[in-house]
């Protein structure tokens, strides 16, 4: 808005006779429906109220004076200029010169031109400026002068979309920042050349590459070379900003680039690398590094790494690249999860506390995958969750215009790749990478408005792929003409240097002397690792597999139990507790008080406080997780007069660390991996996501076998993430019953993680505490726990408060009570979770004689399998003569193939081992709960049954 004596000048000023008994008109109908008038007076409206009724209210100026006689003509041409300037604004990327191949579209030039409203240059240049565009500055005379100024803002290398942001603050705010220019900030000669100097480690570095190792898949930056001085400047800005911990995500494209000159990993260990990549003809998949330390590695474009910024003695910042496989944008939420690790303060009771200023997420995407993978919109949805947002993030497409082989056309239905922003208001700026300082630009923007709003910026570089997808292809056999535009094109060095050297600023000698200098570092680079056979530093040490799982005294006496479970009951002052939830809280403690016995969501609470007394954090998500899927945990309490909250767990006096419970979105794979992200950041946190239904962590399949089965063993990555499954055959159908046991059975090795199907509430207790107890150190491995459904509130589940006080978890538990002698047993079933509570309560009705010749044991540690366990329980029974398995998923699933093999080498000789339960299915249980009763009473009566 235009200035006068200091304050702002008032629009109504502008409006006198018939203009402004037009404006007032148009008040009114604003005030009925603000949507019926058009939005540049809405703004206007919104920003200043109504105008004056009367025109001896306002200082009129001679109609000479603005250009116009104030006729409704001339008003209707002041109208339309501002909708003229209003859609340069809206609609200037269309034309703007941000595809550094194709150049300027002639296609979409209709809606900024004056034509199009009736306009002529004439007409512009009679409006005074101000009325065009309030905040014109006093260089800008006319109408026309402001329209040319507009279409030079809006379609140069940079442009932009704001008018999906519908918070008019914001949105206004963005147009102020672009068109007054304070995002172009000069860049000083040092700099600039400093920025050239970038761009040629770049270049250099990835030339050096094609022409030693040939063939070899790098994924070059080449034709995005400016991505690597962007990243630069934003972790610069926000270093010096306090920002403690940049976190970074990406796939493939430019990632060795990425960690030599940003995250500074040695040339030498980079070709190194190279060196150990097995031969190109005869692994031409992406292979394997080829090392063999006990554990498996990964391709070098996988890779991630850390480094410290020191300014002085004190390290200034942390820059991580997270470790990323080929499924491209799954990182995105194991970036967002660790980015919010490192804002939040999480020593003290309550919620732990969080500071979005003391790290940044940084992910850089792909212009197919953007659109194409669903992660990204699932991600993307964190932006404004309050258990999810990290005070924004700052997203980059890294645009080569091609997905492999595939054109955009056939890649997404949308005219940018960068659309899905637009659905979660997230502000987009398109750029020519072939401008590296219109990028820059682009950068200042971004991180001024995630400073000022604490919310998400994209930034849709778009630029080429110099050669094919991996080196290994030719791309003008799918795209001869895009790249016969490719092979002319001057590189985005080249192309600056030449600028540079028209302004002054760099002489053609010193540019040539900069790429011999990175030149003479690479070679040196690679004579050393020639000289020292090939042996530079790995740059991800092999971690060795995690050792056995110790012994860990979990035990809690009951007296301490006792004073907590009290505690957890009072509540604060005015707040009321829901009546029928209370009566269900005041019933667990007359369990524990009057019984002596704990129930499933009792033993939960009670090692959850336990583990705060102990000093160590929780966060727990998953939908429905704050009263639980199925109604029994309720540690979020709602007041039903006031709709405030409560949660028993922050109040504790026994609390020494954070509790921070939360209802997730309804995703599987983002959240996840968010989890996972959080849990590898912060290892000394428990970290727990519990699944709706077993069943849906489905969804999240690509972070359980890309991260969590496998992270340690490729990246040397420790997680100890808690996985709740609720698993079991209730004949609720194949989506509801099976939280796929088999999957992470299949992935068991290297104690990668521990696999648990438990039985009763105090394993549950004894196994959380285990757990939280590891978190961080050498023993430390994720936690995958089938839990129940309907055992939640089945008494046979009931522990009493001696098991909760004395020991701890129990791999194995033994059916008691039966009454019969070890040397009558002929049958041992060996069983896993609520099937076993099953086959307990048949037993019970079950003939003597039948008791007698049955033995059961619960499996409730699945992986890692407790041989030596199993094996002294079989030695007691002289006389047996069959093992048997059973389950109740299909034969081809749960635990079966892999226990079968396991129970035949324990086996006695002369012992038969067989299985019970259902045959091979395609589905995992039956849709119809008459049929899968009948299945059930088969599997029961089959075990119990047969002599």
């Amino acid at each position: 808005m235009a200035t006068e004596n200091g304050g702002p000048t008032n629009p109504w000023l502008r409006f006198y006779g018939p203009n402004l008994g037009y404006i007032n008109q148009c008040y009114e109908q604003y005030r009925k429906d603000p949507g019926a008038v058009d939005e540049t007076l809405r703004d206007l409206f919104d920003r200043w109220g109504p105008p004056p009724v009367s025109t001896d209210s306002v200082v009129r100026p001679p109609a000479e004076a603005s250009g116009f006689s104030g006729d409704k003509t001339a008003m209707q041409k002041a109208v339309a200029a501002e909708k003229l300037a209003e859609n340069i604004r809206t609609y200037g990327h269309l034309v703007a010169d941000i595809d550094p191949l194709r150049g300027r579209s002639d296609s979409d030039t209709r809606l900024i031109q004056p034509e199009a409203y009736d306009l002529t240059e004439e007409d512009l240049k009679r409006l005074p400026a101000d009325i065009v565009w309030p905040e014109a500055t006093g260089d800008l005379q006319t109408g026309w002068d402001v329209i040319c100024r507009l279409k030079k803002i809006y379609t140069q290398s940079l442009a932009y979309e704001f008018s999906h942001v519908h918070d008019v603050e914001e949105r206004n705010w963005l147009n102020r920042m672009v068109e007054s220019d304070m995002i172009h900030r000069p860049l000083s000669k040092e700099k600039k050349v400093d920025l050239l100097k970038r761009l040629t480690e770049v270049e250099t570095f990835e030339k050096f590459l094609h022409r030693t190792f040939v063939g070899q898949k790098r994924f070059s930056v080449e034709g995005l070379d400016v991505l690597v001085p962007l990243i630069d400047d934003i972790i610069y800005q926000s270093v010096h900003d306090g920002v403690r911990d940049v976190n970074i995500g990406m796939a493939h494209r430019g990632r060795l680039n990425v960690l030599a000159h940003i995250l500074g990993k040695p040339y030498e260990t980079i070709f190194s690398e190279f060196h150990h990549a097995p031969d190109k003809d005869l692994v031409p998949s992406e292979g394997s590094m080829g090392i063999n330390y006990g554990w498996t590695g990964d391709v070098k474009y996988h890779l991630g790494a850390d480094r410290s910024l020191d300014e002085g003695k004190a390290v200034q910042a942390r820059i991580h690249l997270a470790n990323n496989p080929s499924h491209l944008e799954f990182v995105n939420p194991v970036v967002e999860g660790s980015t919010r690790a490192a804002q939040e303060n999480r020593d003290r009771p309550g919620f732990a506390r969080q500071d979005v200023s003391r790290a940044l997420a940084v992910l850089v995407h792909g212009d197919a995958a953007f659109p194409g993978e669903g992660i990204v919109a699932e991600t993307l949805n964190f932006n404004r969750l309050n258990a999810y947002h990290t005070g924004g993030t700052i997203h980059i497409i890294a645009n080569n215009l091609l997905g492999f082989t595939t054109e955009s056309a056939d890649a997404r239905s949308t005219r940018y790749a960068s659309d899905l922003a637009k659905g979660y208001e997230i502000p987009i700026v398109h750029v020519n990478a072939d401008d590296p300082e219109a990028c820059l630009a682009a950068v200042n923007l971004a991180y001024a408005y995630r400073s000022r709003f604490q919310k998400d910026f994209l930034i849709d570089l778009i630029g080429y792929r110099r050669f094919g997808h991996n080196e290994m292809d030719d791309p003008s056999a799918t795209q001869p003409q895009l790249y016969a535009r490719i092979n002319k094109r001057p590189s985005a060095r080249g192309l600056y240097a030449e600028t540079l050297q028209r302004e002054g600023a760099a002489t053609s000698e010193e540019v040539e002397a900069m790429e011999k200098t990175v030149q003479q570092r690479l070679q040196q680079a690679y004579k050393k690792i020639k000289e020292n056979g090939n042996e530079a530093e790995e740059s991800v040490p092999p971690l060795e597999p995690a050792q056995e799982l110790p012994q860990v005294d979990t035990g809690v006496s009951v007296e301490t139990l006792h004073e907590i479970n009290d505690d957890l009951l009072k509540w604060p002052e005015n707040f009321t507790v829901y009546p029928k939830l209370e009566r269900v809280l005041n019933r667990r403690a007359d369990l524990l008080k009057k019984e002596g016995k704990v129930d499933w969501a009792l033993a939960e609470t009670l090692s959850f406080a336990t583990i705060l007394k102990d000093g160590t954090p929780i966060r727990m998500t998953g939908q429905d997780s704050e009263r639980g899927t199925f109604a029994h945990r309720h540690l979020m309490l709602h007041d039903p007069e006031t709709g405030t909250t409560h949660s028993p767990l922050h109040t504790l006096p026994q609390a020494r660390a954070s509790f921070s419970l939360h209802n997730s979105p309804l995703s599987e794979a983002s959240v996840l991996g968010f989890e996972y992200g959080y849990d590898v950041f912060a290892p000394e946190t428990l970290v727990i996501w519990e699944a709706q239904y077993g069943d849906f962590a489905n969804a999240g399949q690509v972070i359980i076998d890309q991260f969590l089965a496998a992270g340690r063993a490729k990246w040397a990555q420790k997680s100890s993430l808690v996985l709740l499954l609720p698993h079991g055959y209730e004949g609720q159908g194949p989506e509801h019953s099976s939280a796929r046991l088999e999957r992470f059975l299949q992935s068991a090795a290297e104690n990668n993680w521990t696999v648990a199907n438990l039985t009763n509430a105090a394993q549950y207790f004894h196994i959380l505490r285990r757990q939280a107890a590891l978190g961080g150190k050498k023993e430390s491995r994720p936690l995958i726990i089938m839990s129940p459904k309907s055992l939640i509130r089945n008494r046979r589940t009931l522990s009493p408060g001696s098991d909760f006080e004395n020991g701890g978890f129990q791999t194995v538990l033994e059916q008691t009570g039966l009454g019969q002698t070890a040397d009558r047993v002929t049958r041992l079933i060996l069983c896993s979770g609520k099937v076993a509570i099953d086959l307990e309560s048949e037993l019970e009705s079950a003939s003597d004689s039948k008791r007698d010749r049955l033995h059961l044991l619960r499996v409730e540690q699945l992986y890692p399998f407790p041989e030596e366990e199993i094996r002294k329980m079989i030695r007691r029974y002289k006389n047996l003569k069959e093992i048997v398995w059973v389950q109740e998923e299909p034969q081809n699933m749960g635990a079966w193939t892999y226990m079968e093999p396991k129970i035949k080498a324990l086996a006695p000789e002369g012992v038969a081992v067989d299985y019970i339960g259902r045959p091979e299915r395609s589905s995992p249980a039956e849709g119809m709960p008459d049929v899968h009763n009948i299945e059930q009473k088969r599997i029961l009566s089959d075990a119990l049954g047969r002599p």
